[in-house]
């Protein structure tokens, strides 16, 4: 028997062979899809290929002096704070309530947190559009005309909250609901109530402290989509940062898409800054 196992000799153990090619097409392409359209807008803002125009950054320089993007980008920065403030308000009292109170409203608030998904932002702007015709037709020479009025001040359009708000949902439900996933809120909660805390300080000092992570991630979220957001802003008639990069396109058009490029950058330099203070957090709570 020992000679028969010395004649077939060592087994040798098949490895799979990794799909490296198909693992390397899909990065190239993914690269080339997201890397090219770039690359020709950097090209443009610096007037490369344009035999007119000697290459500079000359567009990038003149981002500091452009008239109107300080206002159009505090307003954005100032909307964004407040949908934040109002995702928050509305979603995470919804979300602990269906987890502590009532499971079985578990699906019917996922639906309605999703259904902004199927909406187009257009449809809803022309919606809130009529409505606000329609209300101060309906309001004039009463005591709510003073309110639509202030809803509507160019200086803060409180009305763009509530749009914003229902774009922002479906992408804060998810980050929301993968957070409290990950963390037995009940078990929390009763430890809380057992040791005499408040419901304030059992939310504030137990359950917001363990979804740093998926608060921080629905934030910055809402902040892109608020500065990315054009279609219901400009149907309303206000002109915050995504507007007034499409308004001065037609006269400033390298200034513009250098504007774009630089608030891509910003955008992806918080998505990282974000991911590392998550994963900063992560490393210290870990014994």
């Amino acid at each position: 028997m020992a000679l028969l196992t010395a004649a077939r000799g060592p087994r040798v153990r098949r490895i799979a062979p990794e799909p490296r090619l198909g693992r390397t097409i899909a990065l190239a392409a993914a690269g080339v899809y997201f890397l090219v359209p770039l690359l020709c807008a950097l090209a443009f803002t610096v007037g490369l290929g344009d035999p007119r125009q000697k290459p500079g950054l000359d567009a990038y320089t003149a981002i500091f002096t452009a008239d109107g993007l300080a206002r159009s980008l505090g307003l954005t920065l100032l909307l964004a704070g407040a949908t934040i403030i109002l995702v928050f308000g509305l979603l995470l009292p919804a979300l602990l309530a269906v987890r502590l109170a009532a499971p079985r409203a578990k699906a019917l608030v996922a639906v309605v947190c999703m259904l902004p998904l199927v909406v187009p932002a257009v449809a809803l702007g022309a919606g809130i559009t009529t409505v606000l015709r329609w209300a101060t037709d309906w309001l004039y020479d009463t005591p709510g005309f003073p309110l639509l009025a202030a809803l509507q001040q160019p200086a803060f359009p409180i009305i763009l909250v509530l749009p914003y708000t229902l774009m922002a949902l479906p992408l804060a439900y998810t980050t929301l609901e993968a957070g409290l996933n990950a963390i037995q809120v009940k078990v929390l909660v009763e430890a809380a109530r057992s040791c005499r805390a408040s419901w304030f300080r059992t939310l504030f000092l137990v359950i917001l402290p363990n979804l740093r992570e998926a608060l921080l991630n629905t934030a910055f979220l809402t902040i892109a989509m608020v500065l990315g957001e054009y279609a219901v802003s400009a149907l309303l008639g206000f002109q915050p940062f995504a507007v007034w990069t499409v308004a001065i396109s037609g006269s400033h058009a390298q200034l513009s898409v250098a504007v774009s490029m630089v608030g891509l950058i910003g955008t992806w330099l918080i998505l990282l800054a974000v991911a590392k203070l998550g994963r900063s957090n992560a490393s210290k709570e870990t014994p």
